[in-house]
């Protein structure tokens, strides 16, 4: 079996992965930003339904490099989201990463209001005094309340990536956020997770 191993250099093992990705996509492109975000999508997680899944609004791939190159700020739903961010990238442009999730207060917030942290937590993002990207790769309840947010005048996010996975309101989460208004980046389908989200926010920022 070792015999059938191919011996790649540990620099090269992304390149590799790339150029295997690239020929099974059968010829199939997509404009630059777009291109490396499916392709980092699919190298993330082996799965080439992405190549069908993930859904761009109007120009929204290049409206994020453009905030994230601004100093735009990152909110997640999830602390996996937010390690999975290349935050010294970030920094190099003025930008911070946040994600309230484990925050004492709102976890109090969230029970007397019987409502998801998730929720909260996107209503502390929508509260920074900046521009914002939306990550969110776990909570359907995070869209939903962002969709409020924007219908109520309180935010305009410069993106919303929209890739909770799961069952439970997930499809439909994702449908209501590309009605918004906003320009979004979504997996539509049950798909999607922490280091999905985290993906996007990488590859706009190696754009």
């Amino acid at each position: 079996m070792l015999d059938k191993i191919e011996i790649v250099r540990p620099m090269e093992i992304e390149k590799r992965s790339m150029e295997i990705i690239t020929e099974e996509l059968n010829g199939r492109t997509w404009p630059e930003p777009e291109f490396s975000i499916v392709k980092r999508c699919i190298h993330t997680s082996a799965d080439f339904d992405y190549a069908e899944n993930l859904c761009f609004s109007e120009g929204a791939a290049a409206l994020g490099v453009e905030a994230l190159r601004r100093g735009a700020a990152i909110v997640t739903d999830t602390r996996m989201a937010w390690s999975g961010i290349n935050k010294k990238k970030l920094s190099e442009y003025g930008g911070e990463a946040f994600c309230f999730m484990a925050d004492e207060d709102v976890a109090v917030e969230a029970k007397r209001r019987e409502c998801t942290r998730a929720t909260v937590c996107m209503e502390r993002g929508a509260a920074l005094d900046q521009e914002v990207i939306f990550a969110v790769g776990n909570a359907p309840t995070a869209l939903i309340r962002l969709y409020e947010l924007i219908q109520e005048g309180k935010v305009r996010p410069a993106l919303i990536i929209g890739a909770p996975v799961g069952f439970v309101n997930v499809v439909e989460a994702k449908e209501l956020i590309m009605t918004a208004g906003a320009p979004y980046i979504v997996a539509r389908g049950r798909k999607g997770g922490s280091n999905i989200a985290a993906t996007i926010c990488n590859a706009m920022l190696y754009a």
